[in-house]
């Protein structure tokens, strides 16, 4: 069930339909899980390659040097803020990679103990399929930009992701097919049952969520689903593999018995000194951001572990085959005993006296009470809708962002202003570098009204994160705010430059009201096509996109571009056609008309003007259709048409216009229809008394 992956699918399941619903409650179960499962699996690899002294010896490239260089990453990064999303990338990348690693290793062991020796066509077969699978879900992983700020996204096209997984899956099928075929035939299915297994859970972990993103595009969780559930079933995993060798060879190399509690002992209070110590003496000690520090503890243990268990668990190498294969060969010793001063402190600190014996327990005792404090503060820190808890929670460790932001908060929720930004300014004392509390800050500064406060936050804070594009947007609108027009479009290009949507608009509509209608243009075409690359759910609202367009189109005029924007009014009123916005469709109608009426196109304009009347009635839109007619009156009146039907469509105006709650008549269409009735002579007395024959005819007119 455990080791083989059994109880893989009805945890998945589990864990996809109950974790939505309760996630505090199940961040504080996996929280505590780690503690039973995955610190444990840590600590094993290290009793695994630095208990016996031969193999200590055997992997000193491993356990020494490749360890000297993970603490010093990790001390540097405690330094250089912006490593952590890189690290953690890494980290989240290569635990499938790892979990395949693995589930590859036991199918292999469990095959050859069913007698089934793999041909070299049939292993590569099979550990392709792994790779394989591996692929399709590191496509999913990096497909399309990240929401997660601890994630960096390679960013790969959804539509070429989705068709490279689905030529990886068929190629799956076919690798496994072979594979699978030799071993079938040489030892039945029976004795392959745990090799099946293991072979059906890379399937359940890796290729089953990638098909439920690709039929009901559902996404995949980075970091929930590499440190989540998933990590707990490959802790238990390895720690029932490990705890099999380690008695194994307990037994067979020394004649002891095996003392499984003990073991265990060691492996929870081990893994506990490798996660929970180091981010507490971080922060207590050097005043570092806890949040910070454990998720870079969490990620180069996790990667140190990789690396080593990648080193130290090959089947090739003939002590372990002995032990894992059940072969009767292998088990004595020889390496030499290793010597030297470190290795005759170990030998005292594992053996029998009395003096070592009270250190272990001792130690084991403060370490078991570390970590049950670590997972009441956790318990605690994670109650964001109660204060008390949270402050208690930061009496434990004050030291720690994301908490004193839930602090503040909830502080500004009970109406404690002044408490809320002590909150946030530690937030921001303990990480300068945090995306979250700086913006929080700034929303706090500029929802108080302290606007000069707002400006000197964002020029201090792009100290820290200078090519923050949303922190540049906000320094550009603050600019605005005093009047500093040229550090607003510096700092809207900037963010434009990295990708941001709306500096790219922001930009536009200021060179837009600067009179700079080329260099508006230039920006309203890349926020139109920044959105269009966007998702659905992620575009702004039709009705403002299509408003945008026409603002584009003005601007093209102005600049002279009138074909452009004859095409810009089309494109804007077939956005309104499609999401039947009538208004709006309406507007960009009549603007077409009059561009195409301009440029000589007469049949194209009284096509448009009519379709734009007949929205207007059609949304109810009284002033609108006043207005409407009004231009259309004109436009006939302008072109050569006989002027009775410009009086009639003026006289059409002017009726709905009377008609409205404020019917004061635009000084224009009086005078319009004064000019029109001088022109057209007797027949004015009579269009006045019954105009709805002309205006149909208007309406139907061509050229």
């Amino acid at each position: 069930m455990v080791g083989c992956g059994a109880w893989s699918a009805p945890l998945l399941l589990f864990s996809y339909f109950w974790l939505a619903s309760s996630a505090r409650l199940w961040a504080v179960a996996f929280y505590a899980l780690a503690l039973v499962f995955n610190y444990p699996h840590y600590m094993a690899t290290l009793y695994r390659a630095y208990h016996r002294a031969e193999d200590f010896q055997k992997y000193r490239i491993f356990t020494v040097h490749i360890t000297a260089l993970v603490m010093l990453t990790l001390l540097l990064s405690h330094v250089w803020f912006r490593a952590l999303p890189w690290i953690f990338t890494i980290y989240l990348t290569w635990s499938p990679w790892h979990y395949s690693g693995q589930n590859y290793g036991l199918f292999t062991m469990f095959a050859r103990r069913a007698g089934a020796e793999l041909r070299t066509s049939e292993r590569r077969s099979l550990y392709g399929a792994l790779v394989v699978s591996y692929l399709i879900l590191f496509l999913g992983f990096h497909t399309g930009r990240s929401n997660d700020p601890l994630f960096v996204s390679l960013g790969i096209p959804p539509l070429i992701s989705k068709w490279e997984q689905i030529g990886l899956g068929l190629l799956f099928i076919i690798l496994a097919a072979f594979g699978l075929r030799g071993p079938w035939r040489a030892a039945g299915w029976r004795k392959l049952a745990p090799a099946l297994t293991l072979f059906s859970t890379q399937i359940l972990w890796f290729l089953v969520p990638a098909a439920a993103s690709l039929v009901r595009g559902l996404e995949i969780p980075q970091s929930r689903y590499s440190s989540g559930v998933l990590a707990v079933m490959h802790s238990a995993q390895y720690l029932w593999i490990t705890s099999y060798y380690a008695r194994r060879e307990n037994s067979g190399g020394h004649g002891r018995g095996w003392r499984p509690l003990a073991y265990f002992a060691v492996l929870v209070a081990g893994g506990i000194a490798l996660f929970v110590p180091g981010p507490w003496l971080a922060s207590r000690v050097f005043h570092h951001d806890f949040t910070f520090s454990f998720l870079l503890f969490t990620a180069l243990v996790n990667i140190h572990h990789f690396i080593l268990d990648g080193a130290i668990w090959k089947l090739r190498d003939g002590r372990i085959a002995a032990l894992l294969l059940n072969s009767k060969a292998g088990f004595a010793d020889t390496a030499a005993e290793a010597t030297g001063r470190m290795a005759s402190r170990w030998r005292w600190l594992v053996g029998v006296s009395s003096g070592a014996r009270a250190l272990r327990v001792a130690a084991a005792l403060i370490l078991l009470v570390w970590g049950s404090v670590d997972q009441v503060r956790y318990y605690l820190a994670l109650h964001s809708d109660d204060r008390r808890d949270l402050e208690r929670a930061a009496l434990l460790d004050s030291f720690d962002a994301p908490l004193q932001m839930r602090l503040a908060r909830k502080k500004m929720d009970n109406g404690q202003p002044q408490e809320a930004e002590s909150a946030l300014r530690r937030a921001l004392q303990i990480n300068p570098a945090d995306p979250a509390a700086r913006h929080s800050m700034l929303r706090y500064l500029i929802e108080q009204k302290r606007f000069d406060e707002a400006y000197t936050f964002t020029e201090t804070s792009l100290q820290y994160a200078p090519k923050d594009r949303n922190l540049l947007v906000d320094r550009g609108i603050l600019a605005m705010q005093f009047g500093r027009s040229e550090e607003a479009v510096a700092s809207w290009k900037k963010a434009a430059d990295s990708g941001h949507v709306n500096a790219s608009l922001y930009l536009a509509d200021e060179f837009d009201r600067e009179g700079k209608p080329n260099d508006a243009i230039a920006y309203y075409r890349k926020f139109l096509q920044q959105i269009a690359r966007q998702g659905s759910e992620n575009r702004p609202a039709p009705g403002k996109t299509i408003a945008i367009v026409l603002r584009m189109a003005e601007c093209q005029v102005r600049a002279g571009q009138a074909d452009e924007a004859v095409k810009s009014c089309h494109l804007a009123g077939m956005l309104a056609a499609q999401t039947k916005e009538s208004k709006l469709e309406s507007v960009a109608d009549v603007n077409e008309a009059a561009l195409q009426g301009k440029a000589g196109k007469l049949d194209g304009a009284l096509h448009l003007y009519p379709r734009a009347l007949q929205l207007d009635e059609a949304a109810g839109d009284r002033r609108a259709t006043a207005e409407d007619w009004f231009t259309y009156g004109r436009f006939l009146e302008d072109n050569g048409f006989p002027l009775r039907y410009a009086y009639a469509c003026f006289l059409k105006s002017q009726s709905l216009t009377q008609s409205l709650s404020d019917s004061s008549v635009l000084p224009a269409l009086t005078e319009a229809i004064r000019r029109a009735a001088t022109k057209v002579g007797p027949e004015a007395a009579k269009l006045r008394r019954h105009p709805e024959p002309v205006v149909a005819e208007a309406v139907s007119l061509r050229r």
